[in-house]
């Protein structure tokens, strides 16, 4: 049975995923190392980028239901962030605080707007919550890989975050533009999911929930492994091989490939 993390436990992994990624930031022998994960960008570059992320999203929860995200005055001073290392880590420290300060204020049912709206999750704070968990925790991953100390998610945060990812980022009522398929995604921890693709959009589903009983029985594609890595996979942080998987492949590059808002 999947396990629904309340508010509160959300509140608390985005506090202990920031706190992971702050003590990888303040490890590391120079803020300009360059991140595996993103070439492009420095240590500082990331968490500059992570920071920004948390502000804005931090905005958009303080001003509740909207058909627009706010102004990018509401979320940045135009400063950017400092680069002296004691003062970037203040700044990170204090970019969470906004964001944990703006969802308790809030509580998780309060309306804003989002850009999943043609997905099935709702469009309130405590979505906002839920979906900042695996976006830090994997950000936590980059700044870990960076210094050298990559560490898997935690079971905790995998697990919902990989159910979140499913029904927040994947199901849509956009049409797949291929062939209709249906992938399995199974996490060795014990829970499965099901993606069901075709010109009605994409369709998850829980294993144990009757609509992943639907035909047809058996998956085109299907992949195998921790919660942590269906996650990091899912984020391309590592590829398709590091999972055991089974069916046809291009299915899973035209999921990565694919972008419904196109």
């Amino acid at each position: 049975m999947h396990k629904i993390l309340t508010f509160h436990d959300q509140l608390r992994l985005i506090n202990e995923r920031s706190t992971a990624f702050r003590a990888a930031v303040a490890a590391a022998p120079s803020l300009d190392l360059q991140v595996p994960t993103h070439p492009e960008r420095t240590l500082f570059d990331l968490v500059q980028h992570v920071g920004m992320g948390r502000r804005k999203s931090a905005a958009i929860v303080a001003a509740g239901p909207a058909d627009a995200p706010p102004d990018k005055s509401a979320w940045e001073d135009g400063m950017g962030a400092p680069r002296e290392r004691e003062a970037l880590l203040a700044w990170w420290t204090a970019s969470v605080e906004q964001l944990t300060s703006a969802l308790r204020e809030a509580g998780p049912d309060r309306g804003c707007w989002t850009w999943w709206g043609d997905s099935p999750s709702p469009q309130t704070s405590g979505a906002w919550a839920r979906r900042q968990v695996p976006e830090i925790a994997v950000h936590t991953y980059d700044a870990q890989l960076t210094v050298g100390a990559p560490q898997p998610l935690p079971n905790e945060v995998a697990l919902d975050g990989f159910d979140d990812c499913q029904y927040t980022l994947c199901a849509t009522t956009v049409a797949w533009p291929h062939e209709p398929a249906v992938v399995d995604y199974h996490a060795t921890e014990g829970r499965s999911w099901r993606l069901r693709l075709s010109r009605d959009g994409a369709r998850v589903a829980r294993f144990g929930e009757p609509a992943a009983s639907e035909d047809p029985g058996t998956a085109d594609a299907s992949a195998r492994g921790t919660a942590s890595d269906l996650v990091l996979f899912f984020y391309g942080r590592i590829p398709l091989d590091s999972l055991k998987w089974d069916g046809d492949r291009r299915i899973f590059d035209q999921l990565i490939a694919w972008d419904p808002s196109v």
